[in-house]
């Protein structure tokens, strides 16, 4: 098994998430009404996917 808290691509994708975080509290409450939860819910999934993926047995090339 990976360690996937080593990967480059997992830590963009975790900077990612933060930033957008930063940025959906930057919006004004007209906007926020029903994205915030989308985008934070998507924004998550990606880091989340990269390390399930890690998880796997095989040593695929991409």
């Amino acid at each position: 098994m990976h360690n996937f808290r080593k990967l480059t691509i997992w830590l963009k994708a975790i900077q990612l998430t933060k930033d957008i975080y930063l940025v959906v509290g930057e919006m004004s409450n007209d906007e926020k009404f029903g994205l915030t939860s989308q985008i934070k819910g998507c924004s998550v999934s990606i880091p989340s996917n990269i390390a399930e993926d890690s998880s796997r047995s095989s040593n695929r090339v991409i």
